[in-house]
């Protein structure tokens, strides 16, 4: 697996940012590579990709959401990968996004492309582009507001968890 982690500052409150964030269907708006992204539940989301001249399409599920905190997802089929982004407030008027990723680059192509930093590279410029979209427009677009909490882990059980909640449900 090839972890990648970044941040950048967006010059917008913590709820405005986080907001943004949870409207999949504007990605493409903002990230290289991304086609099309469709809601199809509350936490499942379908991905066309382009990149390098190859195309994919596969699902990603929203495994913890915290309304201006957190994100995370992991594929459930396709390329494995998975992160979480959560959203640090700054000041009033400003917030700290910061992305963790694993991915298992697939092709010799993509492990190549994962060495040299292509990646890495490419997440920094989506980063950019949403700093760059979220401050043009000044506000959100919309924004999903409900939690999902996470799979209890190893050793854990369902009362371990934060308010004794269902994992994967969201909380409306």
């Amino acid at each position: 697996m090839t972890t990648i982690e970044k941040s950048v500052d967006v010059d917008v409150p913590v709820t405005t940012a986080y907001n943004q964030w949870t409207q999949f269907e504007s990605f493409p708006r903002f990230m290289e590579g991304v086609e099309s992204i469709r809601q199809v539940t509350a936490t499942r989301t379908h991905w066309v990709t382009k990149i390098g001249g190859v195309q994919r399409e596969f699902d990603a599920e929203i495994t913890e959401q915290h309304p201006d905190e957190r994100v995370a997802w992991h594929t459930v089929d396709g390329p494995p990968q998975g992160g979480v982004v959560t959203f640090h407030r700054l000041n009033d008027r400003s917030t700290r996004v910061h992305l963790q990723m694993e991915y298992d680059p697939q092709t010799l192509t993509e492990k190549a492309g994962a060495a040299l930093g292509v990646v890495e590279h490419r997440v920094s410029g989506d980063l950019d582009r949403f700093k760059h979209f979220i401050e043009g427009r000044g506000a959100e677009t919309g924004g999903w507001r409900g939690d999902v909490n996470r799979p209890p882990q190893a050793g854990e059980t369902r009362h371990d968890l934060p308010d004794g909640g269902r994992p994967g449900d969201p909380i409306r």
